[in-house]
């Protein structure tokens, strides 16, 4: 399957034995910023993949820029909490962290809020000499809501969890 069935996707199968399912975000201009039909795409790829008994593992991966660079602000800025609330707004998200096979996060540039969020779904994160994790959500005026403030305290420890998201500050691979 290629990634012409994905308007925010590159999807393929690759490694010698094409039993490696790269999945690649592909929103350059927006520096691959998690809007709803972003990740609508790669739950569909994510379970396209799992059922696949030819896929022993699955890479995602952004772009030397950006892995993502969070949740799309502009899609969520009007949205009232009740909004938020009744249209179940984040289902789904956590679909990388259920997923059966392994998944690799290949992060290079900006991995923040709900891309570093993302990245720490994955099992297991390698990650480029330029890649940059961060919530800065706070400097917004909001909190990681996609389960960040748990996976980042178990991740790198309280102390450095508690000064990236009250902070917004970031830290280097």
């Amino acid at each position: 399957r290629t990634g012409a069935a994905f308007q925010y996707l590159l999807v393929q199968k690759t490694g010698a034995q094409k039993n490696v399912g790269l999945i690649q975000l592909n929103r350059p201009k927006a520096l691959n910023a998690l809007c709803e039909g972003l990740m609508a795409e790669l739950r569909r790829a994510l379970e396209a993949m799992e059922s696949d008994p030819a896929v022993g593992a699955i890479v995602l991966t952004g772009s030397e820029k950006a892995f993502a660079a969070g949740a799309d602000i502009k899609e969520m800025q009007n949205k009232t909490f009740q909004e938020c609330y009744s249209s179940g707004f984040l289902a789904g998200w956590d679909k990388v962290s259920v997923v059966r096979k392994p998944i690799i996060a290949a992060v290079n540039g900006y991995a923040l809020g709900g891309g570093c969020e993302l990245a720490m779904m994955c099992d297991i994160i390698y990650a480029g000499e330029k890649a940059q994790f961060g919530q800065p959500e706070i400097l917004l005026g909001t909190i990681p809501g996609a389960g960040g403030t748990q996976r980042l305290t178990r991740a790198v420890g309280k102390s450095l969890a508690m000064e990236m998201v009250l902070t917004g500050d970031r830290i280097s691979a």
